[in-house]
C-alpha cells in the first residue's frame, strides 16, 4: 500500500501540471501522513540535506564551464578541427556532427548544450549541403545523447551522489560505451549515405589541418586533464570542475580572446540558475527517498521482483524495460533522483555491481531524451534545426535503434563496462 500511495501522489501531483521538485515533495508528505509519522523537523532536514552535498557542487562547476567554453569560443574551434579531418568524406559533415559530439561530451556533460551548440553550428550547414534536414536533426539530436555517458558526465555527478556510488568510477565506465555509441550512430550514417549524391566539402590543406589543429590543441586538453587528474588522484570530480572552469577563464580570456570581461555576469547568472533547478530537485528528492527508506518500499519492491532476484539477467532487462518506459514520460535528472533510492538496494541485493548498472541506467535514461512526449533533446533540436517533431521523429529513429541495441549489448555483457573500470582504476 505504501508503494500505491507514493507513486499515486507522484503521478497524481505531476498529472496536475505541478513541477517535479514540489511533487516530489508532495509525494514525501503524502508517505509522512500514511505512516502517522508527520514531522516538519523532518522535512526541513532532509530538505536542507538534500542539498548539502559537496559532491553535488561539481555540478556547478561543470555547467559553469560548458558556459564559458561556448562564450569563450571553445566550441567553434573543435568543430572547425574535426571539419578539417572528416568533412571532406562522404557524408563528412554527418562524421562532423558526431566526432564533434565525442569532444563536445568531454567538455560539457550536458546533452541539451551539446544538442544545442553542434546544432546551431552545423545543422545549416548541412541543409545547404544538401543533406536532408530531418535526418540531420535527428543525428545531431542522438550524437548529444553522448554527452552525459562520457566523462564528465552531469547525470552521473546525481546519480553518484543519490546511490552512495563512486562518480570517479563512474565517469571511467562511461568512456567505452560512450566511445560504442559514436561508432554505431557512424556506421548507421554510412549506411544511410551509401546511395546519396552529395558533393563533400574540398579536403583541407596540411596547412589548413595543422593550423584547426594547433587552434583546437587547447580545447582538447581539458578532457585529458580532467580524466588523468581524476585516475591519478591529483583532485575529486568536483575539484575537476573547480580546474574545468579556470582552464576555461584562462583559455578564453587570454589564448582565444573571445570572452571578455563583460560577459562574465551573464554566464554566472544563467549557471546559476540552471544550477539551482538542480539542487532544488536533489533537495526534494532527498525529502521522498527519506521517507521511501522508511516505508521499506524497496523491500516491497524485492518482494514483487523475488521470482527472478536469482537471475540478474533477466532482473536487469524487467528494470531496463521500466526505466525506459518511465523516461519517455519524464526528463533525465529527476528519473534518476526518483528511481534511484527505489532501484539501488535491489540491485544491490541482487549482486549486480552498483557502477555498472549505473552505466546502464545512464544509458538508458539518456536515450529517453530523444523518445516523445518529453524528449527534451529531441525538443531543442527541433528548435535549432527549425523542423517539426514529427520530422525529427522520422530523422532520429534509425539512431534511436542503435542506442537501444548497445543499452541490449551492454546488458548482456557486462565485462564490457566493468573490465575498462577496473584497468583504468589500478
Amino acid at each position: 500500500m505504501t508503494l500505491t500511495v507514493f507513486v499515486g501522489s507522484l503521478l497524481g501531483a505531476m498529472a496536475l501540471g505541478m513541477p517535479i521538485a514540489f511533487a516530489l515533495l508532495l509525494s514525501g508528505v503524502a508517505l509522512m501522513f500514511y505512516l502517522g509519522m508527520f514531522d516538519t523537523q523532518v522535512l526541513i532536514q532532509s530538505l536542507i540535506g538534500g542539498a548539502d552535498s559537496i559532491s553535488l557542487t561539481a555540478i556547478l562547476f561543470f555547467i559553469l564551464a560548458g558556459e564559458l567554453m561556448n562564450a569563450g569560443g571553445i566550441s567553434k574551434r573543435i568543430v572547425a578541427f574535426v571539419m578539417a579531418l572528416v568533412g571532406h568524406i562522404k557524408g563528412g559533415m554527418g562524421y562532423v556532427v558526431i566526432l564533434g559530439s565525442v569532444f563536445f561530451a568531454g567538455l560539457s556533460g550536458s546533452a541539451v548544450a551539446d544538442t544545442a551548440a553542434l546544432g546551431a553550428i552545423l545543422i545549416p550547414m548541412m541543409v545547404k549541403s544538401g543533406y536532408d534536414r530531418n535526418q540531420s536533426t535527428g543525428l545531431v539530436a542522438a550524437s548529444g545523447i553522448i554527452a552525459p555517458v562520457i566523462p564528465p558526465s552531469i547525470p552521473m555527478i546525481v546519480f553518484g551522489v543519490t546511490a552512495n556510488v563512486s562518480i570517479t568510477k563512474l565517469f571511467l565506465g562511461g568512456i567505452v560505451p560512450g566511445i560504442m555509441m559514436a561508432v554505431g550512430l557512424a556506421a548507421v550514417w554510412w549506411l544511410l549515405m551509401r546511395k546519396k549524391k552529395i558533393e563533400p566539402v574540398p579536403r583541407k590543406s596540411l596547412k589548413e589541418v595543422v593550423s584547426t589543429t594547433v587552434q583546437a590543441v587547447w580545447a582538447l586538453l581539458l578532457p585529458v586533464i580532467i580524466i588523468v587528474g581524476m585516475r591519478g588522484g591529483a583532485f575529486t570530480p568536483t575539484e575537476a570542475g573547480v580546474v574545468a572552469v579556470f582552464y576555461a577563464l584562462f583559455v578564453g580570456l587570454f589564448i582565444y580572446r573571445d570572452l571578455k570581461i563583460q560577459h562574465l555576469y551573464h554566464l554566472f547568472t544563467s549557471a546559476a540558475k540552471t544550477t539551482s533547478t538542480v539542487m532544488f530537485l536533489a533537495a526534494a528528492a532527498m525529502v521522498s527517498a527519506w521517507f521511501i527508506t522508511a516505508a521499506d518500499i524497496p523491500s516491497q519492491l524485492v518482494g514483487i521482483l523475488g521470482p527472478v532476484m536469482d537471475n540478474p539477467l533477466v532482473l536487469l532487462l524487467m528494470i531496463n524495460v521500466l526505466v525506459f518506459l518511465v523516461g519517455t514520460a519524464m526528463d533525465l535528472t529527476p528519473t534518476i533522483l526518483i528511481l534511484t533510492p527505489v532501484l539501488m538496494p535491489v540491485v544491490v541485493q541482487a549482486g549486480i555491481d552498483p557502477v555498472y548498472f549505473g552505466i546502464l541506467f545512464i544509458i538508458n535514461n539518456v536515450i529517453g531524451l530523444l523518445t516523445p512526449p518529453v524528449g527534451t533533446v529531441l525538443n531543442v533540436a527541433c528548435g535549432v534545426g527549425k523542423t517539426s517533431m514529427q520530422g525529427v521523429m522520422k530523422g532520429v529513429w534509425p539512431f534511436l535503434v542503435v542506442h537501444c541495441l548497445i543499452l541490449l549489448l551492454l546488458i548482456l555483457f557486462p565485462q564490457i563496462v566493468i573490465q575498462p573500470i577496473e584497468f583504468l582504476s589500478k
